[in-house]
């Protein structure tokens, strides 16, 4: 069994490869088939205190069933923090919780 530091995973895919745009386009494609309201949330990089908190990126995208949307705005807060990690988060209205989260900026 190996030990990994805390610093360097995060989120359900963390132990995986960096996963490519493509991947990134599926899971986000298979969230909104879910009826999953998307957003957009990033940290500072750091200490693990630093990354339990998670700044939102705007207001979840309620009822947005574009990828290319949510991807833009995947981008635009990037571009806003570089040095930031930026995830996608996917809420589940129904069970009141997040269906899926992952981090696409490491």
């Amino acid at each position: 069994m190996q030990a990994y530091k805390q610093s360097l995973k995060h989120e359900t895919f963390s132990y995986l490869p960096q996963m490519t745009p493509e991947q990134v386009r599926r899971q986000i494609a298979y969230a909104l088939a879910q009826g999953w309201n998307p957003a957009v949330e990033h940290t500072e990089r750091g200490t693990p205190a630093k990354e339990s908190y998670w700044y939102m990126w705007k207001l979840p995208m309620f009822g947005e069933q574009s990828v290319d949307a949510v991807l833009a705005e995947i981008e635009a807060c990037h571009r806003e923090f570089p040095n930031h990690m930026v995830r996608f988060v996917a809420y589940d209205n129904y069970a009141q919780s997040q269906g899926l989260t992952f981090v696409v900026y490491r």
